[in-house]
């Protein structure tokens, strides 16, 4: 029997209903499974981001919008609209047309900020690239996307290195960059390329004929014709982000206005964020972190956002602190440790930080001492921690600024309004399973990703409907949920290390590890073993001048947590290798961590 489509949906809404009914004892308000949604309200907004911004503007248009410490620049959100209504004229000029996949390979600057309004405004596509990314990455995901117009630094700057020249990148993309005409066999698509002379003067961008300056593109399109004749949709895609392939080969995300702009507006939501806020924002613009919870959750409350530099500079991370009085501080474990470092050598002086408040810890699985140690030492007591995915736009689960103190250190808080979550058996992913059990997590609502470029086959194996066609997002994560409905992440399902039949979660032994003084970080991960298939391996870093061996590493975690958690192996290194937003690459580190092993080295 056909079903009409009211009736369709009817039933649809009817067996959510009982799903909720099934999951939640009434009596107490408690989950009696692993499933939850969140808040309804306040209800979601339904403009474009444009749209959104327009009304930012005429409430807060003389304060500040983007603060530039690198560059001494301050714009305020008046000033911001109009430099990106000017770009977007230019850009237009330049070719640049509604739909168009536009490849961003920039730092934390003002050109960047200002960029990412101008391509919203026109329709066209934001696909921010790592400016890390070498010729070959460039040109990959770039054809992939069929990308038409590349706006692009002069430089690179990257942590803890010299900048580095990216004439020999554009040469990979086109070979006579002195021609009158732009043409390039490597990506095919490209009709334009504009130049940000982020050099210091150290390039002179004059001889490339094909490309054209930012300062001429902006000034081109200072006076023209309005953009209000450019119809948007609110869930049309303008942001493609490559994911960060911390376990694959990169991914490209489509995300349209409706899942970023109410994304950043919950973001901002929990923090409380107001016009008065300052926060400054070190993790990158091109990944989901920079340019969703820092960018967006700023413009959706008229806050101020601070680049300390164009590239993560712990130094100049705590200087923009102290001279803007920032209220939120975002980062990463491995960021908060090095800031923590610089205050602990005497390197920055502790003064200038009472004016912080709030922040976001995300990225990674963030340890309890170190969370601890925020609270105490940067006056971090609102800090929120976030949990989310590039997929879901990316956050799904979210603390708040007042939730007890061990919600906020030991799970990633509730889920945020208009998404659901489940925990399920990642043997029978319809089985939902119990309070406080461990499986996967997987989300649904707004927030997921319209699915991956140009990649059905990938798409369809991470976005599941269910019996009711309701489309959940499979995170790959493993997690719980207790009772009243916060959600801890206990690891990647594949990061777990299962040794002699018991699953071992490495966050245990990290925050095991982070809590002895002379460990400046830890990461753990599984190694084969003969015997027990799998063994615990803990890459550590010490603090400088701390002497610590291995067989004092395995006393303190056998001391505090159970014999078989205990290390087998101890690697001593000084970094890890990470992803561009700053998470550990736990599959390079095993690789590492077994060919160490082959070497003999570790046991001692």
């Amino acid at each position: 029997m056909f079903r009409s489509v009211r009736g369709l949906q009817a039933a649809r809404r009817w067996g959510a209903i009982r799903e909720r009914f099934k999951c939640r004892d009434r009596r107490r308000g408690l989950l009696t499974r692993a499933y939850a949604e969140g808040p309804s309200e306040p209800p979601l907004l339904t403009q474009t981001v444009p749209q959104h911004f327009r009304e930012i503007v005429r409430d807060f248009g003389d304060r500040n919008a983007v603060i530039s410490h690198h560059q001494r620049t301050i714009l305020t959100y008046d000033q911001l609209n109009k430099d990106s209504d000017a770009l977007a004229r230019g850009l237009a000029n330049q070719g640049v047309k509604k739909g168009d996949r536009v490849a961003v390979s920039l730092g934390n600057n003002l050109e960047n900020a200002t960029a990412t309004y101008a391509l919203f405004k026109l329709g066209a596509i934001l696909v921010p690239l790592n400016p890390a990314f070498n010729a070959p990455q460039v040109v990959s995901g770039m054809n992939h996307l069929a990308a038409s117009h590349l706006l692009i630094g002069m430089e690179t700057n990257l942590p803890y290195k010299a900048p580095k020249s990216n004439i020999g990148l554009l040469e990979a993309l086109v070979p006579n960059l002195r021609a009158g005409k732009l043409e390039s066999e490597a990506v095919p698509s490209l009709k334009g390329i504009t130049l940000v002379n982020n050099s210091a003067g150290r390039i002179d961008t004059s001889e490339y004929k094909c490309t054209v300056p930012y300062e001429s593109v902006v000034e081109d399109g200072r006076n023209g014709k309005g953009l209000e004749d450019i119809v948007l949709d609110p869930n049309e895609i303008i942001n493609i982000q490559f994911t960060s392939g911390t376990t694959s080969v990169p991914k490209a995300a489509c995300l349209s206005h409706c899942s970023i702009l109410n994304n950043g507006k919950s973001i901002g939501d929990r923090m409380l964020l107001t016009e008065k806020d300052v926060v400054v924002c070190p993790p990158p613009l091109f990944h989901c972190f920079g340019c969703i919870l820092g960018y967006m959750a700023t413009a959706t409350h008229g806050s101020a956002i601070v680049f300390a530099a164009e590239a993560f500079h712990p130094l100049h991370t705590l200087h923009a602190v102290q001279e803007y009085k920032g209220t939120a501080l975002y980062g990463v474990p491995t960021m908060f440790i090095a800031e923590l470092e610089l205050l602990a050598n005497g390197t920055v002086p502790y003064e200038g930080f009472q004016y912080l408040r709030t922040g976001i810890a995300a990225g990674s699985s963030i340890p309890a001492e170190l969370m601890r140690k925020l609270h105490k030492t940067l006056n971090l007591t609102e800090l929120t921690i976030c949990y989310g995915m590039t997929e879901t736009s990316p956050v799904s689960a979210m603390t708040t600024t007042d939730d007890p103190l061990d919600k906020r250190i030991d799970s990633v808080g509730k889920l945020i309004p208009h998404v659901a979550a489940k925990v399920v058996d990642p043997a029978d992913r319809t089985r939902i399973l119990g309070p406080d059990e461990r499986g996967e997590l997987v989300v649904s609502g707004y927030l997921t990703m319209r699915g991956y470029w140009g990649d059905a086959e990938k798409t369809a194996e991470v976005l599941i409907p269910d019996d009711e066609g309701r489309m959940w997002m499979h995170t790959g994560d493993e997690a719980s949920m207790d009772e009243e409905g916060y959600v801890k992440i206990t690891g990647r399902i594949k990061d777990l290390i299962i040794r002699g039949g018991e699953n071992i979660h490495p966050l245990e032994v990290e925050n095991c590890l982070f809590a002895n003084e002379k460990v400046k970080e830890a990461s753990v991960v599984g190694v084969p073993d003969e015997k027990l298939g799998e063994c615990v391996a803990a890459f550590v870093v010490r603090h400088d001048g701390e002497n610590l061996d291995a067989e004092e590493v395995r006393a303190w975690v056998r001391e505090r947590l159970s014999h078989h958690l205990v290390p087998k192996y101890v690697f001593w290194v000084d970094s890890y290798p990470k992803t561009p937003s700053g998470k550990i690459r736990k599959v390079e580190l095993r690789d590492m961590g077994i060919a160490l092993v082959k070497e003999g080295k570790g046991l001692n």
